[in-house]
């Protein structure tokens, strides 16, 4: 990407779309698209039409998307469906018609199969049947990746699509209803040592084993992609590494300085049993995350303390 490049980036506001942001403007990019939601409505085909004929981009980042844990999935299935599929097809098909250059799409780790073979290699997508509590968010994920690799296809447009494990990180969701595992065992920690709390009560066994990656490598892992690849098939981003929820709990309870019990509470849901990603063929393009799990958290605890404050 030249460094006068017009570089759309849809979702600046969000933890992905925030954190390229940062990336590019560390890379001296200087010219950079924004539109927030209310300045632009991404689900609406008209509105998208009308933003890229007028901006016309030379690179598009789709970061854009309504996204949550597992209650909120389970809450609001409809909508995640819906807003998802709506903003990333308007935006591919309104890339098309721009001739936008580059395109990089942004799917999720739980696209894969709930049971599928561990670590997850990217060909494993669509062998078997998804986790049901996200299975409408991995659903509009997966017809992104395929209308991506159909218009690749069908118009010879350079649309690559990469699946990150999962993030954390500034600017991400710390909503107790709506966020993810690990922004939310921050807050619940941080608010039961305040409160000088006795137990911090979890969801489910603490059995299940995930992979965490810090949004600032995901950044940067997507800004070299989109200069370094051009492949039609998706490619993993991930650290290749994993830990149980059990241990992920102990490890933020230490750091944020909670010195009480952790209570699982197992009538609740653990989700899928797995979900390490294959990182050979991203480490195969010369990309390795580098930011380590203990100094993320620490780093993403004092960002969420000092954004409590201001």
């Amino acid at each position: 990407m030249d460094k006068n490049a017009k570089i759309y980036i849809a979702g600046h506001r969000g933890l992905v779309g925030s954190a390229i942001v940062r990336k590019l403007q560390s890379l001296d990019y200087t010219n950079l698209i924004t539109r927030t939601s209310r300045e632009l409505d991404l689900r609406s085909q008209a509105a998208v039409a009308e933003f890229f004929e007028q901006e016309k981009p030379d690179y598009v980042f789709l970061a854009a998307a309504k996204v949550g844990g597992i209650m909120a999935n389970s809450t609001y299935p409809a909508e995640f469906i819906y807003n998802n599929i709506m903003i990333q097809t308007n935006i591919i098909h309104n890339s098309y018609k721009a001739g936008v250059n580059k395109l990089l799409f942004l799917g999720s780790s739980c696209i894969y199969p709930k049971f599928a073979p561990q670590p997850m290699k990217e060909e494993y997508l669509l062998t078997g049947e998804l986790e049901p509590t996200n299975e409408p968010y991995a659903i509009a994920k997966i017809t992104g990746i395929k209308m991506c690799q159909a218009y690749n296809r069908q118009y010879g447009t350079n649309y690559i699509s990469v699946m990150p494990t999962n993030l954390y990180g500034p600017n991400d969701n710390f909503d107790l209803e709506t966020s993810h595992v690990l922004p939310a065992m921050i807050r619940k920690f941080h608010e039961a040592k305040v409160n000088n709390n006795p137990e911090v009560v979890l969801w489910g066994t603490g059995s299940p084993k995930r992979e965490f990656l810090h949004v600032d490598d995901l950044a940067d892992a997507c800004v070299f992609l989109m200069n370094n690849y051009d492949g039609a098939e998706i490619l993993n981003i991930g650290t290749g590494e994993d830990l149980t929820i059990k241990e992920l709990a102990e490890m933020i309870r230490d750091i944020v300085g909670f010195e009480g019990k952790i209570t699982w509470d197992s009538s609740k849901p653990d989700g899928t049993p797995r979900k390490l990603l294959d990182v050979s063929n991203l480490n195969e393009a010369r990309w390795k995350a580098k930011i380590e799990l203990e100094e993320g958290i620490a780093s993403t605890y004092t960002w969420f303390n000092q954004a409590r404050s201001c």
